[in-house]
């Protein structure tokens, strides 16, 4: 049981990772736990026992009664139990605990609307998976009022920035576009990996940083995290979008 001290609790002070579990494996497991260190770098927290993090993670599909099938096992690092007030103590005793529940990534494309909660570019926040995701459940919960089933965030300049729970991916001209991490945007693990591809397939890929206006001009658009895995975009703010190849030859490929 979280202690009613404990930072993360309090103040949303501390990280998660979501990891896909599948039939027994965490395939991305030490890239996930390789983020979970910097930005623990990041926050200035200490570091965490990576072997202890793996034993939790693997143990928490079985702990739920999961044996095979897929899962999302959610790993969260709190700072801890501070008191009362901002200040952390001197020395920080993080918490550090895993759970999971049954997952299975939609086989459906995803329609987006615009949101008016904006991603703040500045703060080491928006490039970390920090606890503090209360934009994202706003904009989240503003797209679901719109009738659609993800937002897309700007951030405070007007840039494109990501999806509610999703890295964002847009083609214009077979080039492949995603926003640049300086717009506030978190360093995906699937991001990473759908652009590796892009090389490994010689499509062509640039990081970002333009306005709405290129969502609207794309010919497909299209959403990457570690549970969806590459999802394509029927529908952005009304307007259909085809099927595309490249999204499809992406996705084969990861």
């Amino acid at each position: 049981m979280t202690p009613s001290d404990d930072r993360g609790l309090l103040l949303g002070d501390g990280l998660f990772e979501t990891l896909a579990w599948i039939d027994g494996d965490l395939p991305h497991l030490a890239a996930h736990l390789a983020r979970l260190s910097a930005g623990c770098q990041t926050l200035g927290l200490p570091l965490p026992d990576l072997e202890a993090a793996a034993a939790l993670c693997a143990a928490a599909p079985g702990l739920a009664g999961l044996n095979s099938g897929g899962a999302a096992v959610r790993l969260t690092l709190t700072a801890g139990s501070g008191g009362r007030g901002l200040d952390r103590p001197d020395r920080p005793r993080p918490h550090l605990v895993a759970s999971a529940a049954p997952y299975s990534p939609p086989t459906t494309p995803a329609t987006l609307a615009l949101s008016t909660v904006r991603r703040n570019e500045g703060s080491p926040a928006s490039r970390v998976k920090s606890l503090s995701y209360l934009d994202n459940v706003l904009a989240r919960a503003q797209a679901r009022t719109a009738g659609a089933d993800e937002a897309v965030m700007l951030n405070n300049r007007g840039e494109l920035a990501c999806a509610g729970a999703a890295n964002l991916f847009w083609i214009t001209d077979d080039v492949v576009h995603t926003p640049e991490l300086a717009c506030g945007v978190l360093d995906g693990i699937t991001r990473g990996r759908v652009l590796a591809a892009a090389a490994t397939l010689g499509v062509e890929a640039r990081l970002a940083a333009l306005p709405v206006e290129a969502l609207v001009e794309a010919r497909a658009i299209f959403l990457t995290n570690s549970l969806i895995g590459v999802r394509p975009v029927a529908r952005f703010e009304g307007r259909p979008l085809e099927p595309h190849p490249l999204v499809e030859r992406l996705a084969a490929a990861l």
